[in-house]
């Protein structure tokens, strides 16, 4: 059974930093391309970057030179850097398998405080 939890989401002060961790289980994470997606309150749910099995990341333009995406194989976790963090980066954090049907998991939420 494939599942994915996301943690570290917090309270931050706009310029600040955090990372999230996307903790698998049933599946190395080394094999399947990640994606991170976010959605703010009343808002569609939208990608904000990938990692593909090769290593490669890449962004969405609204984070891209502000967030990192990266891979600890050993401990089966992606994770997002966040830098320079703005009011607008406030919403619940996820992630998930791309190009498979896996349910979304609960999520972390994010709060940029101006």
């Amino acid at each position: 059974q494939v599942q994915l939890v996301e943690s570290g989401g917090g309270w931050v002060q706009a310029g600040g930093s955090l990372r999230l961790s996307c903790a698998a289980s049933g599946v190395p994470v080394a094999t399947y391309m990640i994606g991170w997606y976010r959605q703010a309150p009343g808002k569609q749910r939208d990608w904000v970057g990938s990692i593909f099995t090769s290593g490669t990341t890449n962004y969405a333009n609204s984070v891209k030179g502000r967030f990192t995406i990266s891979r600890d194989n050993a401990k089966n976790t992606v994770y997002l850097q966040m830098n320079s963090l703005k009011p607008e980066d406030t919403a619940t954090y996820y992630c998930k398998r791309q190009s498979y049907a896996d349910p979304w998991g609960q999520g972390t939420q994010v709060t940029v405080s101006a």
